[in-house]
């Protein structure tokens, strides 16, 4: 059986290393994984996505439209964006911030956050809204969405990822001075129950 999860956020925000995390987890399952990720404008705060596919025999990194299991979106337009790649009954792990990247910058258009939520129930269904900014207050730090997304996305059971096995996988992958912050986030984001 394989996996996919789509990763979306604007440059800074800890995309890639989410992404990595996931793979160091279900790596760790025994699964083979493919990640890649486009990061144009990352450094400027552009749009920052990442492709995750886990399984048994997984032949290419790009997951194709219709067939994500889950995206974890680090602000909800971004979500709205990748909002294509879901398959039907997939998930949508977002957190309830926006943060507007460059290109919705240039373009002048509106950009409200409950507008984008009710359009990714309205379309998703299955639509798990975290609040990054509460949570990253209670962690003591604003850097650790990332992690907060994916506890929220362990413990919804979208991932195939247990919160024990991506509490290891932080435990392997991030600096050890750094570890238990984002143990504290990766508890925090599990216990959030906003729907």
């Amino acid at each position: 059986m394989s996996r996919s999860c789509l990763l979306c956020g604007v440059g800074g925000q800890g995309v890639v290393l989410a992404s990595r995390l996931i793979a160091y987890a279900a790596m760790e399952q025994g699964d083979f994984v493919r990640t890649t990720e486009t990061i144009g404008m990352a450094q400027r705060g552009g749009s920052v996505v990442s492709h995750v596919r886990a399984g048994s025999e997984v032949h290419s990194p790009i997951i194709p439209a219709g067939r994500a299991d889950v995206i974890i979106a680090f602000e909800p337009g971004e979500a709205v964006r990748c909002l294509s790649y879901l398959k039907e009954g997939g998930m949508v792990v977002t957190n309830r911030q926006i943060v507007k990247p460059v290109s919705a910058s240039l373009g002048g258009s509106s950009y409200n956050a409950e507008e984008m939520l009710d359009h990714l129930k309205e379309k998703a269904g299955n639509v798990l809204v975290i609040d990054g900014e509460e949570i990253c207050r209670q962690a003591g730090s604003p850097k650790v969405l990332n992690v907060a997304l994916l506890g929220a996305a362990a413990k919804s059971g979208a991932l195939g990822i247990s919160l024990e096995e991506m509490a290891e996988a932080v435990r392997k992958n991030v600096k050890e001075r750094f570890v238990e912050l984002n143990e504290k986030a990766l508890m925090l984001g599990s216990q959030a129950q906003e729907l």
